[in-house]
């Protein structure tokens, strides 16, 4: 058993895969035309880290509910954690990439940490290793 995907809420699919390509250095896996529930189009677009198993879902927020939820998916505290083996590469690789970091690098018993926002404003943690 496994989890093999979350889903974030997102404004633009477009916008959103070069964020998560361009600026994190995910990888595009899926981007198929798909239907919603009700047989209108939309598209299925999955991202993740290199290596990975466990993939982002990027939805196209559908109606006035999930459009409020962009960028609150988890009441502004953070929601998702991404784990890289350099801490100090990947947050300059992100910084000159725009990615906005909402604390500075410091160190906790369990690695160094640095809080940034998602193309939505949902909040991350980038955490490296102690």
């Amino acid at each position: 058993m496994r989890i093999d995907l979350t889903a974030l809420v997102v404004d633009d699919y477009d916008r959103a895969i070069e964020f998560f390509v361009d600026a994190l250095g995910f990888e595009l896996i899926e981007d198929k035309p798909s239907l919603t529930n009700d047989g209108r189009p939309k598209r299925w677009v999955v991202v993740r880290p290199p290596g990975a198993e466990t993939g982002v879902l990027l939805a196209r927020a559908d109606g006035h509910e999930q459009a409020a939820a962009v960028g609150h998916q988890f009441a502004g505290r953070v929601g998702l954690f991404l784990r890289v083996d350099d801490f100090d590469a990947a947050h300059d690789r992100m910084t000159a990439a725009g990615v906005e970091f909402v604390t500075a690098p410091r160190a906790e018993s369990y690695g160094r940490v640095a809080v940034f926002l998602d193309i939505a404003g949902n909040r991350w943690d980038l955490l490296g290793p102690a």
